[in-house]
């Protein structure tokens, strides 16, 4: 079985989207994300495709939706995150990767063996949240800082893996 690898940009109070949108702007976030995504295949949820609104070049997308009917160009769907990462599975892939949103997260991250979170040093109004999830059952093993600059607040790339895996 492939890595489940979770990987989201997250405030401090946990807000990770707003309106179908991420509510900061950080270029260097997003080259982070397309580094640790490239190549692997993605699981999202229907709303952060929405909010993406076409699949990312270079990874094989699939996306929970509960609606049987939904479909968009070249993307795959799941009815399921179990289904989800059964089709990621094929073609025996390393490392699945999770990208979103609140939903899906909260129910990848019991499975998931690894965390590449973004920690953004705001406060963010928002209607979607990275689920809390105690520290003890994991290790951080990699911390990459980054200042605040033109207006932009300051973040840090955490990876972790599950303590005892």
């Amino acid at each position: 079985m492939p890595s489940i690898v979770v990987v989201a940009a997250v405030a401090r109070n946990r807000v990770i989207g707003s309106a179908g949108d991420l509510p900061w702007r950080l270029p260097a976030d997003m080259r982070h994300f397309k580094a640790v995504t490239l190549g692997k295949p993605m699981v999202m949820g229907r709303k952060t495709f929405d909010s993406i609104g076409r699949p990312l070049p270079g990874r094989r997308t699939i996306v929970v939706t509960r609606d049987p009917a939904w479909s968009a160009d070249g993307v795959e769907t799941a009815p399921s995150l179990e289904a989800a990462l059964a089709l990621a599975s094929s073609g025996e892939p390393e490392e699945i990767v999770v990208a979103g949103g609140g939903e899906i997260y909260a129910q990848a991250l019991p499975l998931a063996d690894r965390m590449r979170l973004t920690w953004v040093e705001a406060d963010p109004q928002g209607d979607a949240v990275f689920p809390a999830f105690d520290a003890a059952d994991w290790r951080e093993t990699a911390r990459e800082r980054h200042p605040a600059e033109d207006g932009r607040p300051a973040f840090a790339f955490v990876d972790y893996v599950r303590a005892g895996r």
